[in-house]
C-alpha cells in the first residue's frame, strides 16, 4: 500500500477539480419555430432538421373541439355500461 509522499497543494487540487466542471451547452435557434435547440439535432418541438420534417411530433395542446370530442366519447362509453 503506497502512501502519497507529499501533500497536494490547494491550487493543484483546484486545478484538478476545474477539469470536471459542467460545461455550458451551446444552443442554436430552430428556423421554423424559433425555439432553442442543440446544434446538429432535430427540433423536439416541431420535428424539423435542416429545413425538412424528420420526426412526427404529437401535439400536446389539443384544440377546444378535440377536447370536447374526447369528453363526449368518454361520456358515451359510460352511458353504454
Amino acid at each position: 500500500m503506497a502512501l502519497p509522499n507529499q501533500k497536494r497543494s490547494k491550487s493543484r487540487k483546484k486545478i484538478k477539480q476545474f477539469r470536471h466542471r459542467l460545461k455550458k451547452i451551446n444552443l442554436s435557434v430552430c428556423p421554423r419555430c424559433k425555439k432553442p435547440i442543440r446544434p446538429h439535432h432535430a427540433c423536439l418541438f416541431c420535428g424539423t432538421y435542416n429545413g425538412k420534417e424528420v420526426i412526427k411530433i404529437k401535439s400536446k395542446n389539443k384544440t377546444k373541439e378535440e377536447r370536447h370530442k374526447s369528453k363526449n366519447i368518454k361520456e358515451d362509453l359510460k352511458d353504454k355500461k
